[in-house]
């Protein structure tokens, strides 16, 4: 096996990734019964960490090892997806038979477990019935409903959920502030967006953005380029035109947005977005400090500004109309046409009137 090149610098997601449980950010129900187990000496033989790619599951499981002073020599990790047959299982159950070179475990990691064959999972039942005292398991899958009912039950489950936008926007701020590239919580806002509940794919973007910044300070306009969001001036005037009852300005904006390269998906995520945040500056005035922090107060200035007399068309129909357009984008013929519709709604709506 070659050697790792220590010299080679570490992406941002290796570099954050969590050391111990209270780094661990959005997951804190998993962590309060891992430590509680811990505590109390019940550590179970078999874990399955269940959730969406990019959640930490495989973190968590290396956490855990540490936890138990597991030596890096006793952690064994394998991706399923392309070690997935019966013949790799029977080679991992050889292993299992030892004794650990210095530690109480021989730790297991199965990555992407669900890819495992039907064999593969036939040969490594026998090993999850009766694991040896020295063996602890932890699988890691995004795809639960793969994985047999009969290993499943044989696990203890721990469902990883996807990180709010806010964790990933603070996580992003943080790691800014560290690396000396100065972000707006805009900008922050818009990779954390764009990260889509992973914090992998966060980072992965995150890093994007230092590539190009190197230490500078950048503005949003220039990380929306980057990461392949439309500008932020483009999502306020197409709110702006919607508070007027301007539908032809509103689909101008649109357009211009998706000519520019931007995804419908993430037009709209970000209009909605702001939307929501007009309506609770309406409607829960105290929610104006936590908005500040999420959007800056440029953004918010405009937001509060909507939020009164001048936005009074933004409303619960227009959220609505809104996010009905976001879910049919995905399954369109043409991906603009559900934005589209919604504001002929919408312009219908006031003819009607």
């Amino acid at each position: 096996m070659a050697k790792k090149d220590e010299s080679a610098p570490l992406s941002l997601y290796r570099a954050y990734r969590p050391k111990d449980f209270s780094e661990v950010r959005g997951q804190e129900e998993v962590v309060e019964v891992l430590q509680a187990a811990l505590k109390r000496n019940k550590i179970a033989h078999a874990y399955l960490f269940a959730g969406s790619r990019g959640t930490g599951k495989t973190s968590m499981a290396r956490i855990l090892a540490r936890e138990l002073d597991t030596a890096p020599e006793d952690i064994y990790e394998m991706d399923a997806a392309s070690n997935r047959g019966i013949d790799e299982v029977r080679s991992l159950r050889e292993g299992v038979a030892t004794l650990p070179f210095r530690s109480k475990y021989k730790f297991y990691i199965i990555d992407e477990a669900h890819a495992l064959t039907r064999d593969a999972w036939g040969a490594f039942l026998k090993t999850l019935e009766e694991p040896p005292e020295h063996a602890i398991f932890v699988l890691a899958t995004t795809e639960l409903d793969k994985v047999p009912e009969t290993i499943v039950s044989r696990c203890q489950v721990f469902q990883f959920k996807k990180p709010t936008r806010e964790i990933l926007q603070k996580l992003v701020l943080d790691i800014a502030k560290k690396e000396g590239l100065a972000l707006s919580p805009a900008s922050a806002e818009l990779v954390a967006l764009r990260g889509d509940g992973s914090f992998r794919d966060t980072l992965g973007l995150l890093q994007k953005v230092f590539t190009v910044a190197g230490v500078k300070k950048m503005d949003d306009q220039e990380v929306a380029r980057i990461v392949g969001a439309p500008p932020a001036a483009l999502v306020n005037a197409f709110l702006t035109s919607l508070a007027q009852k301007n539908i032809a300005d509103a689909l101008q904006n649109f357009h211009q947005a998706f000519e520019g390269g931007a995804e419908p998906n993430v037009f709209l995520l970000l209009a909605i977005t702001k939307l929501r945040a007009v309506l609770l500056l309406r409607f829960s005035p105290k929610s104006e400090a936590e908005l500040q922090e999420q959007f800056g107060p440029d953004e918010l200035k405009l937001l509060k500004e909507l939020s009164g007399a001048k936005g009074a068309a933004l409303n619960s129909r227009t959220l609505a109309e809104l996010l009905t357009a976001l879910i049919e984008t995905a399954r369109a013929p043409l991906p603009g046409l559900p934005l589209e519709l919604a504001l002929y709604r919408l312009y219908e709506s006031e003819i009607e009137r």
